[in-house]
This record gives structure tokens, C-alpha cells and sequence, in this order.
């Protein structure tokens, strides 16, 4: 059984044009780029799956469950337990540092924070790239790239299915986009998650070496673009 299921999906939002994506399946170890969303499609994707927003027309099934017959709080907490998000919506308390802002996912006992949830911080830091010298820095010192790779961390801190990122690298130049695709592949293999990378940017993209797959805009439909080598995992 797939994680996530969409078919049939028509959403209306405020875009010239609704979300359409006539069918794509997601099993929580995929690694996946999809590209052909800008990023107000992007956040609503994002908010189909983790059920934040229902679809006008067709279903979103996450782990069997169809997102509409989800009732309570508690069922939709459970439900986006399963999913780490990657986004620039996302807060970071600038005011703490970057150990801090690690911490949080995990305890709110941070001052002082244990040998225990500091040693997870350290290894969560190291496995993304954030160099140890920024752990007890601001995060407002921090580069737009290592920002995202906080962000990285934190989305995976409590061990989800599988990790949705929304345009990780929309602000990025290509070279800093192409570390973050090296850093989401190398995280990924360390940790054993699987991703789903909402992004158009080429060079993230080749840089995770991620099945490629492209939704064309308005019929909904879901091209795989990786080419013969990608289909193999050669790419």
C-alpha cells in the first residue's frame, strides 16, 4: 500500500488555474522530485496531503485513509505525525540558537538542555553538514543554506514516513542548491527516509538523484522525466 494516493484530485484556490493531479502514488521509501508546481501550488499540494485542506473534487488517501474522514484534532496530529516538512513557512526562532532551535522537535527542556537531547542535536547537525561550530550560534548568523539544512533536521528530528519539502531552494544560488540536493540524498541514505521534493530547480534536482517526475499543467497528469538511467537508479 502506498503512503499517499491522490486520484482524480481538482482543488480551487486563488490561482488563475486549480490544482489538478489525475493520479500519483507515494510509498514512504520513494525518493522522488516533482517538479511543474509554483509555489502557491506547492503549499497546497503540501496541505492535500498532510490533510490540512480537503480536495473539491476526488480523494487523497494517506496510509489507507481517505483525508476527508479525518474528524478530530487528535486523527489529523496522528496523521501529520507521519510526514516531516520542509518549508520556508516554517518559524525559526532566530532569538535562540541553532542547538535550540535542533532541541525543540524533541524536548522543551532546553536550558539546560541534557547530555542526551545535546548529543541527538550534535549528531542531527553533523548528518545535514551544520558545521559544530554553529550549534551554539544564533540562528540569524546562519547562511540561507545552512537554514534549510536546520530546517532539514528538525523535519526528520522525530522520524517520519516520509519528508515533503516545499521549493527548498527557491532562494538559493545553483551551486548552494546543488550542496542541499548532495546533503537530502547523503541525510536520506544515513537515516533511511524517503522524500518528496516539490522543486523546479534543475540542479537540486540532479544533485539528490531522486526519480524525477514532472505534473503537467492543467491536465493533472504525472510524467516521469528521469530518463532511462534515472528509471534504473543509475542517474
Amino acid at each position: 500500500m502506498p503512503l499517499i494516493h491522490i486520484a482524480g484530485v481538482v482543488k480551487y484556490y486563488p490561482a488563475p488555474q486549480p490544482l489538478r493531479v489525475t493520479d500519483l502514488s507515494v510509498a514512504a521509501s520513494d525518493r522522488i522530485v516533482l517538479s511543474g508546481l509554483d509555489e502557491g501550488a506547492a503549499e497546497m499540494f503540501v496541505h492535500l496531503v498532510t490533510g490540512a485542506a480537503v480536495p473539491d473534487e476526488g480523494a487523497v488517501i494517506v496510509s489507507g485513509r481517505n483525508t476527508r474522514d479525518i474528524r478530530t484534532d487528535t486523527e489529523w496530529l496522528t496523521s501529520l505525525d507521519q510526514f516531516g516538512i520542509v518549508t520556508r513557512r516554517a518559524v525559526l526562532l532566530d532569538a535562540l540558537s541553532v542547538a535550540a532551535n535542533l532541541a525543540l522537535p524533541i524536548t522543551l527542556s532546553i536550558d539546560p538542555m541534557s547530555a542526551d537531547v545535546r548529543k541527538r542535536v550534535e549528531d542531527d547537525a553533523r548528518d545535514v553538514g551544520l558545521p559544530a561550530d554553529a550549534l551554539d550560534r544564533l540562528v540569524n548568523a546562519l547562511s540561507d543554506l545552512d537554514r534549510f539544512r536546520l530546517h532539514l533536521a528538525r523535519a526528520v528530528a522525530n522520524g517520519p514516513q516520509l519528508v515533503l519539502l516545499e521549493h527548498p531552494t527557491a532562494t538559493l544560488p545553483p551551486a548552494d542548491a546543488t550542496q542541499f540536493g548532495q546533503t537530502l540524498r547523503a541525510f536520506a541514505e544515513r537515516r533511511g527516509f524517503g522524500f518528496l521534493a516539490l522543486s523546479n530547480d534543475e540542479a537540486f534536482a540532479k544533485a539528490t538523484r531522486a526519480r524525477r517526475l514532472r505534473l503537467e499543467s492543467p491536465s493533472g497528469q504525472i510524467k516521469d522525466s528521469s530518463g532511462f538511467l534515472g528509471r534504473l537508479g543509475l542517474r
